[in-house]
């Protein structure tokens, strides 16, 4: 199995635990929580020229992919599932943290992607690079 692989295995089942709670005792709903949920920040507004570099689409070597627009959103898909969907939050310095559940987290963690350059991307939770797919621009017919 070939490491980018096992790390988009790693992604996928991370995302998977964190949507299950992690299990725990049978009786656990009678305990009282120990912490407070954890509250998120409301999102940014997001101008176009701060996440300007990010917006295209990024392709991996697991054949996955992250997609930006001008506006902020962004999506990150693999085998035609949407592993994430939500706003993308800019730190500075080419660092992006991703919005979850529709609030900001105010942490980067490994929730979000740095630039490396103008065509390599890095998403945190996996450290797997990204390159920049070039848009196709239509040939224009002529005559003759």
């Amino acid at each position: 199995m070939t490491r980018s692989l096992v790390l988009g295995a790693c992604a996928v089942a991370v995302l998977a635990l964190a949507g299950c709670g992690g299990g725990g005792k049978k009786d656990a709903a009678d305990a009282a929580p120990s912490a407070p949920a954890t509250t998120l920040a409301p999102l940014p507004a997001v101008k176009p020229a701060d996440v300007k570099p990010l917006v295209g689409r990024w392709v991996g070597t697991a054949k996955d992919y992250f997609q930006f627009t001008a506006g902020g959103d962004g999506v990150w898909v693999r085998g035609g599932q949407k592993l994430w969907s939500g706003a993308v939050i800019p730190e500075g310095g080419g660092k992006f943290r991703f919005s979850w559940k529709g609030g900001d987290p105010q942490t980067a963690s490994y929730w979000g992607v740095s630039l490396e350059d103008a065509t390599t991307l890095v998403f945190a939770g996996t450290n797997q690079q990204y390159k920049k797919v070039v848009a196709k621009r239509a040939a224009k017919k002529g005559n003759g």
